[in-house]
């Protein structure tokens, strides 16, 4: 398996000097079994796998894995969602009604910021985020 297919769990047991704990290991298992989840709903999962793991645990893994850059954090307002899927570039589409975040495949290269409009920064990533009202959120709409 390639490293741009392989898990979460797969990828960090590769990684030099990473002790997959028993925590970490709760976490990366909870992201794989679904994509764009909150916090709280990674504790669920990973509470059901290894009952005793704290919310504060949670966070910290969470806020580790990205910065390992093995878990992308799509920031959605004030409201953070995780996913495993980091390794291939993808764009977000999001429901400003219900805050559902589907991933959307790139139709082109994203157009490179020009140096001059950088304002200094060394830029390292981009992101790309549309918004909008999912189909459910559209039924629910009276009709006028």
């Amino acid at each position: 398996m390639s490293a741009t297919h392989a898990t979460l769990i797969e990828r960090l047991r590769a990684r030099p000097g990473f002790r997959l704990t028993a925590q970490r290991r709760a976490v990366a298992e909870a992201l794989e079994s679904g994509d764009h989840l909150s916090a709280e709903q990674v504790f669920e999962a990973a509470r059901r796998a290894l009952p005793e793991i704290s919310l504060a645990t949670v966070y910290n893994t969470l806020n580790e894995l990205v910065a390992l850059g093995e878990v992308q954090e799509v920031a959605l307002g004030a409201a953070r969602r995780y996913g495993a899927r980091v390794h291939d570039r993808h764009h977000h589409l999001v429901c400003d009604s219900c805050g559902a975040v589907v991933d959307v495949e790139p139709s082109g290269p994203v157009p490179d910021l020009p140096r001059a409009e950088r304002h200094g920064f060394e830029v390292r990533d981009v992101e790309v985020t549309y918004r909008g009202t999912c189909p459910a959120c559209l039924a629910r709409r009276p009709t006028s």
